[in-house]
């Protein structure tokens, strides 16, 4: 059973999560405004994610037999600029996310933690993904510029995330 510490770092980091959820449905929005469908796709997805990850720490925090205890969210930004811009700051979001799984982490060792340190090795190598991912899809963006017809395949690209995972909810 994890510390009392341990535990309301884990609650902190569900609260993380959930507002990366929450900052990747807005991009999302963002790009629906722009007619960027295939953008939006890939941000939906990417909330669900982390909506996914916010579980995996509720569930185990309570296998372990503590209490998952909910903070509010913050609100996101509501305007996010153009696609270099946007993937610059979620690549950045992830570096940050990045440091909070290191700290937990290390947290773990502290307090020789080694289940919880055991469970949260899936998140580290998670976060070496999403960094990849994000840096990958920035650079293209980067590439592409203001060049249309570039926008116009990475949005169908970015698209075929998921297969309508986004929509329906899986």
């Amino acid at each position: 059973m994890p510390s009392k510490k341990m535990e309301k770092a884990l609650n902190k980091q569900i609260n993380a999560e959930m507002y990366s959820a929450y900052l990747y449905a807005a991009m999302g929005a963002h790009f629906d405004s722009e007619n960027l469908d295939g953008f939006a796709n890939w941000m939906k997805a990417q909330a669900h994610e982390e909506m996914t990850h916010a579980m995996k720490f509720y569930t185990y925090i309570v296998e372990t037999g503590g209490r998952v205890v909910f903070e509010a969210i913050e609100k996101p930004p509501v305007n996010f600029g153009k696609p270099e811009k946007i993937f610059d700051e979620v690549l950045k979001h992830e570096r940050k996310v990045t440091k909070l799984i290191n700290g937990l982490v290390a947290l773990a060792r502290d307090e020789n933690d080694y289940a919880t340190e055991n469970f949260l090795q899936w998140f580290v190598a998670e976060q070496v993904e999403e960094e990849a991912t994000a840096d990958d899809i920035l650079q293209k963006v980067k590439m592409i510029g203001e060049h249309p017809n570039g926008l116009f395949m990475m949005n169908a690209q970015l698209g075929q995330r998921g297969a309508g995972a986004a929509q329906s909810g899986h």
